[in-house]
C-alpha cells in the first residue's frame, strides 16, 4: 500500500520465526482498546515471522507460488506497491500474498506479465486487503480480480475505529507497531533494497489476524452484513473498467485562479503537452512540468523563451530542455479561433452547494435538514457519514427530489445512486421527513 502516511513507530529488533504472533483482545472502544493494549506497550514488528522472500521473478517460481497457494487454507492477504509520484502509470511493481500453509510470496511483475494462474489458484478464497479501492484496478491489469474480500480498512470505518490507517489498526488491534516510511517510494526502481522488500512483506504479515479481529468486532456491533454488503459493491466496481475523466486537464492545481476561455485553452494546450511526453516517458506528469508551471505560463502566457524561463517551475534542467514543446503549445492555444476555445461543462448534477441559497433558498433548506439527518444517524451508529451515504446521493436527493416523496420513493432514488440495502434502511424513512416542505 503505497498511499498510507508515513506513521513514527518505535524501532526495536525482534527475532524471526516467532509462530504465531501473540494477539491481545480488544475492541474499539477506548476502555478496551487504547494505544498500549499489550502490558509492555506495542511490540515493534521488522522482521516476517518467516523471513523476507526473494521476489519472484521467473515463471518456475511464479508455478512454485501458484502450488502453495492453491494447497493453503482460509483467506489471502494481498497488497500491492506503485510508483506514484514518479510513474505515469498505476500499475503494480510489486504484489504480496500471504496464506495459512503457504507462506508469504513477493511476485515481481514485471518480468512475468500477467498472473492469471495464480488468480485461478486462489479464486475461490477470500482476499483481505486494506484500502482495497487503492490496489483493485493495477491487480485487475495483471489478471488478479478478487471474488470476495474483505477490506480491514473499510471494515475499521464501519466499526467505529478513529485511526484507520493499516499501522494504526495493526498497532490498536494486534499490540504491534509497523514502520511506514517506505510507503512512497519509487517501486519501479530495481533492485528492490531488502529493507524494502521486508517493509512489503510485513504489510501482509498480519492481514489475515487483523481481519479476524475487525470480523469480530462487527459482527458484535451488529453490522456484518453492512460491511458484507459493502466488500460485495467494491467486488463488483473492482470488476469494472475503469472510467475516463472527461476533460481531465480541469483538475490541474491552481486551475480555479485562470480566468477567461482564452486562458484556459493554454491550460488545456500545455496539459496535454505534458501528458504525451510524461506517457511517452513512463514518468508522473508532475516530474515533466509542476501544476504550478502550467498555471503560470496560462496566467501571463509567454510568447519568447526568456519570458517563459523566468516563471516559476520553468528553471529546471529538464524542463527548459522542453521550452520549445511549451512555447508551441502555447503559440497552439493562442491561435485557436473563438468557437475552439474551452466552454463549461455540462454539470451533471446539482450545482456546489455554496450556490444554493442563492439559486433556489427552498433545496438549500431541503439540504441542510438531510444533512442533519446523515449526521445524527451516522453518530448513533459511530459511523462516519460518508460511510453511512455518500454526500453526493444526499446533494442529488435534496436538489430534486421524487415527485412524490415517501420512504419508498426515498428508498428508490437512493438505490439509483448505488446506495446499499443496508444504508437505506437506515435513513431513507427518515430523509423523507426531512425532503417534506416544514408545516408552519
Amino acid at each position: 500500500m503505497t498511499d498510507e502516511p508515513p506513521l513514527r513507530r518505535r524501532a526495536a529488533q525482534r527475532r524471526a520465526g516467532d509462530e504465531p504472533h501473540s494477539l491481545p483482545a480488544s475492541a474499539p472502544d477506548p476502555e478496551t482498546v487504547g494505544p498500549d493494549p499489550t502490558p509492555g506497550g506495542p511490540v515493534p514488528l521488522l522482521t516476517p515471522r518467516d523471513g523476507t522472500p526473494a521476489p519472484v521473478e521467473t515463471a518456475d517460481g511464479l508455478a512454485d507460488v501458484v502450488s502453495r497457494f492453491a494447497a493453503g487454507t482460509g483467506p489471502v492477504a494481498v497488497d500491492a506497491e506503485r510508483a506514484s509520484g514518479y510513474r505515469y502509470s498505476q500499475r503494480a511493481y510489486l504484489v504480496q500474498l500471504r496464506r495459512a500453509g503457504a507462506g508469504t510470496a513477493l511476485i515481481d511483475p514485471l518480468p512475468l506479465g500477467d498472473l492469471r494462474t495464480l488468480d485461478e489458484a486462489i479464486a475461490d478464497a477470500e482476499w483481505v486487503l486494506h484500502a482495497a479501492s487503492q490496489d483493485l484496478a493495477c491487480l485487475a491489469d495483471l489478471g488478479l480480480r478478487p471474488r470476495r474480500l474483505f477490506d480491514t480498512e473499510l471494515a475499521a470505518r464501519l466499526a467505529g475505529f478513529e485511526r484507520v490507517g493499516l499501522a494504526a489498526l495493526t498497532e490498536q488491534l494486534l499490540g504491534f507497531t509497523l514502520e511506514k516510511h517506505h510507503s512512497a517510494a519509487d517501486w519501479s526502481s530495481r533492485p528492490l533494497p531488502e529493507s524494502w522488500l521486508t517493509y512489503a512483506a510485513l504489510d501482509v504479515e498480519m492481514l489475515t489476524e487483523l481481519r479476524d479481529k475487525l470480523a469480530a468486532e462487527l459482527e458484535r456491533q451488529g453490522k456484518a452484513q453492512w460491511a458484507a454488503e459493502e466488500f460485495a459493491a467494491l467486488v463488483a466496481w473492482g470488476a469494472q473498467p475503469a472510467r475516463q475523466r472527461p476533460d481531465p486537464w480541469r483538475r490541474t492545481s491552481g486551475i480555479h485562479r485562470v480566468r477567461g476561455a482564452r486562458a484556459q485553452a493554454r491550460v488545456r494546450s500545455l496539459w496535454y503537452a505534458r501528458d504525451e511526453i510524461a506517457a511517452r516517458r513512463d514518468s508522473a506528469p508532475g516530474r515533466v512540468l509542476p501544476d504550478a508551471a502550467i498555471i503560470a505560463a496560462a496566467e501571463m502566457d509567454p510568447k519568447d523563451e526568456r519570458t517563459l524561463l523566468m516563471l516559476p517551475g520553468f528553471g529546471g534542467r529538464s524542463v527548459r530542455r522542453l521550452v520549445r514543446t511549451w512555447l508551441d503549445a502555447l503559440a497552439d492555444a493562442r491561435q485557436l479561433p473563438d468557437d475552439a476555445l474551452p466552454v463549461s461543462p455540462t454539470v451533471d448534477g446539482p450545482p456546489p452547494p455554496h450556490r444554493w441559497a442563492e439559486r433556489d433558498p427552498v433545496a438549500a433548506a431541503r439540504l441542510a435538514r438531510c444533512r442533519e439527518v446523515v449526521t445524527r444517524i451516522a453518530a448513533a451508529h459511530t459511523l462516519p457519514p460518508e460511510n453511512l451515504i455518500t454526500p453526493d446521493s444526499v446533494r442529488r436527493l435534496a436538489w430534486i427530489p421524487p415527485e412524490e416523496i415517501t420512504a419508498d420513493t426515498v428508498a428508490e432514488t437512493l438505490r439509483g445512486y448505488g446506495a446499499r440495502g443496508w444504508q437505506v434502511g437506515l435513513i431513507a424513512e427518515e430523509l423523507a421527513v426531512a425532503l417534506a416542505e416544514p408545516k408552519t
